[in-house]
């Protein structure tokens, strides 16, 4: 797997930000504008896919960013389960259900490949890479120009 270098190149946070933009154009149109709470509760859950998914990359460390995806695999199946309550009261076709569906699926696939990749990963993460001390002398002072009679011992 390629080095990854913030959470926008990441597929699975780009399908989700697709969902997310779809679902709430949706839930603006008809029906489905009106049910109030189901609306509330589908475009939170789809957004939140994409918010886990970056605040686990942000974190820096593997164990974190896992559980995290963790979360947004918890609410795909969420946005899922709300998308059957939506066709059920009729907000959306079953031709469009099926589409949502889909993408949930496969944002779900690609979540749960990352997880599989960094768990059988050694690396754990960014934050546990150790920067190497610097030492500090008179010469350093004078290159970042805080040379001044008061720094000397």
């Amino acid at each position: 797997m390629a080095s990854i270098r913030s959470f926008e190149e990441i597929e699975a946070w780009q399908k989700a930000r697709v969902l997310a933009d779809r679902i709430y154009a949706l839930s603006l149109k008809g029906s489905f504008y009106t049910d109030y709470k189901l609306r509330d509760q589908i475009t939170g859950a789809s957004g939140s896919i994409m918010d886990n998914i970056a605040e686990g990359f942000e974190r820096n460390g593997n164990r974190e960013f896992v559980q995290f995806l963790s979360i947004a695999k918890g609410s795909a199946g969420e946005v899922r389960s709300q998308l059957y309550r939506a066709f059920d009261r009729h907000h959306i076709s079953p031709e469009i259900f099926q589409e949502l569906k889909e993408q949930v699926l496969l944002i779900t696939k690609l979540i749960s490949g990352l997880i599989t990749y960094l768990n059988q990963s050694t690396y754990k993460g960014t934050k546990y890479v150790r920067e190497p001390e610097e030492v500090y002398t008179t010469s350093n002072y004078k290159m970042l120009n805080l040379e001044s009679t008061n720094l000397e011992p």
